[in-house]
């Protein structure tokens, strides 16, 4: 099958599997059909695919990906002031490292919003259907919901990266700011224990969250640095921006 074909088949699968989108009209645009398969992806429950979906599906998105770009974060550049912290500007489920961190809800389950902008939703999407069961199941298995500051860590299935860490946060309060500062931690401490080198964390809580965008990159560096001076981990950090605003603001910091 080539890429189309493969959409269009994702689509009647996703409609076959769930019944209550049965009536879906499947639109003759590629751009339109892409939404749809995104949209059912994210409404999907979580719950096991066939080998064959799962083949399919797992072909599709890695040539999405291919076709995006992939960018190995091995050969980024550290800031003037601190070799091992990297700005970088794009889409981080085209980043190939150790682990990228995901701001994840406190049900760990991706965003059920079909084609919302949040980074929640685009890793989950771009991971694939597999994702959000195993979190699922790393939920289940915890029997209630993840507090704020903690992290958990998954594969990254068709993600370039190996891994993913999900961390839960908030908006702006005293508080806040010290639970963002814990995510960080957080994540930190998990990617040693996973023996991972390269960790790419986006920009926790300025997105749905609406926390500061310029506090919260003050956070985010001020924690990294301190866990790294105080630890001695040779860790490479990459701190992922897409919006314009997130870049000059870490530039303006990491000068």
């Amino acid at each position: 099958m080539n890429k189309q074909e493969k959409c269009m088949w994702l689509i009647r699968a996703l409609l076959k599997d769930m019944p209550e989108y049965a009536g879906t009209p499947i639109p003759a645009l590629p751009d339109q059909r892409w939404r749809l398969l995104r949209s059912l992806m994210n409404v999907r429950p979580p719950m096991s695919a066939s080998e064959e979906f799962l083949q399919v599906q797992d072909a599709f998105l890695r040539q999405m990906t291919a076709e995006k770009g992939i960018v190995d974060a091995s050969a980024l550049p550290g800031s003037r002031q601190d070799e091992r912290l990297v700005l970088w500007q794009g889409d981080i489920t085209t980043l190939q490292c150790d682990a990228i961190v995901n701001a994840a809800n406190s049900q760990m389950l991706g965003c059920f919003s079909p084609c919302h902008g949040c980074i929640d939703n685009v890793i989950h999407t771009m991971a694939g259907v597999q994702l959000r069961l195993a979190c699922h199941e790393l939920m289940q298995k915890q029997g209630h919901g993840e507090p704020a500051g903690r992290a958990k860590i998954t594969p990254g299935f068709n993600l370039p990266a190996r891994y993913v860490l999900h961390v839960v946060d908030g908006p702006l309060t005293r508080e806040h700011e010290q639970l963002l500062a814990s995510c960080y931690r957080s994540c930190l401490k998990l990617a040693a224990e996973n023996g991972l080198e390269r960790l790419a964390f986006c920009c926790i809580s300025t997105g749905v969250f609406m926390f500061p965008n310029q506090r919260a990159a003050e956070i985010a560096l001020e924690t990294v640095r301190n866990w790294l001076d105080e630890t001695g981990s040779g860790m490479k950090v990459v701190f992922n921006v897409y919006k314009d605003l997130d870049l000059k603001i870490y530039t303006d910091l990491c000068q």
